[in-house]
């Protein structure tokens, strides 16, 4: 009786004091009422990984603005080769929208006190086309809107291209960065529609970019891609521990991104740039930011670049493609 009492008062003042108990032989947390194999962290507030114990939440998430940029016609940008599966492009634009929207539900559910809303800049869809998007946007019950590329508005500002497509892709791409400095309270992250993602993929990237930039102490950048270019040198990296998985430093991405306001203003001429021109290799200015910023990618991947199978920038090793295109099948 007597020792059940102070236990009970043991608890009460660890919790007090913002400490956690773990029990080993019961496999429990007594403070959180939880056992240890529940999710532990609290977003905006602490994470905890076992065994590594607790990172206090300096860095607190308001919002997200995810910006998709769609083209339901272009099978392959600038190759001529055929994605995985080989459908039409569109399948692949819808069931990417499918995953994404998918991956907001399920985050939303666990970070109610964060704000979502997905913009869709949409590039020449045909009606068909188009109508398949807004039904699949309607069914969601989430904050989305649609804007279509203004072409025009970029003819004197982008550099002449040797095709149209060309020209079309780098404008699309600073109509999404234009937006976003506009808009952008806290998080952006810049997605396109040949991407698949896993249904915890933006709850791992929330709650990891709050724990890594807690710990680091300092905003960063974030692939949700675990791209095979990454394995074809001998580079050094560093592993972090991410909310349920480890990420390791990169010094390269393609247009696949999260980040937060302040870098994408502190590094806008960079993203500018990016537009203006084909580049070789297209993310030239955007690499160079990594020269001196953390970008991160996950072990193993959250998303996956659909992209032809011999494709040294698409497909993530260790992934079961068949399950996750079919799980998003519309």
């Amino acid at each position: 009786m007597i020792k059940s009492i102070i236990k009970k008062l043991f608890i009460k003042i660890s919790r007090s004091l913002g400490y956690e108990i773990i029990d080993q032989n019961k496999f429990v947390s007594p403070t959180l009422n939880k056992k240890l194999n529940e999710e532990l962290s609290i977003i905006n507030e602490k994470s905890i990984v076992l065994p590594l114990g607790e990172v206090k939440i300096s860095r607190k998430i308001s919002s997200i603005l995810i910006i998709l940029r769609t083209n339901t016609n272009i099978e392959l940008w600038d190759q001529n080769k055929k994605r995985l599966f080989e459908f039409p492009k569109i399948e692949y634009s819808l069931r990417s929208l499918n995953s994404l929207l998918r991956s907001v539900i399920f985050c939303k559910k666990k970070f109610q006190g964060v704000k979502f809303r997905i913009i869709i800049v949409d590039d020449k869809s045909s009606k068909e086309n188009f109508s398949k998007i807004d039904q699949l946007i309607n069914k969601s019950n989430l904050d989305v809107s649609i804007t279509s590329l203004d072409y025009e508005k970029y003819r004197g500002v982008i550099k002449k291209q040797k095709s149209e497509e060309t020209f079309s892709n780098l404008a699309s791409l600073l109509q999404c960065y234009e937006i976003a400095k506009k808009q952008t309270e806290d998080l952006v992250f810049f997605v396109e529609d040949d991407y698949l993602h896993f249904e915890p993929m933006l709850e791992e990237m929330i709650a990891s970019y709050q724990r890594i930039s807690s710990q680091v102490n300092r905003e960063i950048f974030m692939c949700p891609a675990d791209y095979p270019y990454n394995y074809m040198n001998n580079e050094k990296t560093n592993i972090l521990i991410g909310n349920k998985r480890h990420w390791r430093t990169i010094d390269r991405t393609l247009c696949t991104f999260m980040t937060n306001k302040d870098l994408l203003n502190k590094y806008w001429d960079n993203f500018y740039k990016t537009c203006l021109d084909r580049n070789d290799p297209f993310e030239l200015y955007l690499n160079e930011i990594f020269k001196s910023e953390f970008c991160i990618s996950p072990l193993k991947s959250l998303s996956l670049h659909m992209a032809n199978i011999n494709s040294s920038y698409g497909l993530s090793p260790f992934i079961n493609y068949q399950k996750i295109w079919e799980e998003n099948k519309i």
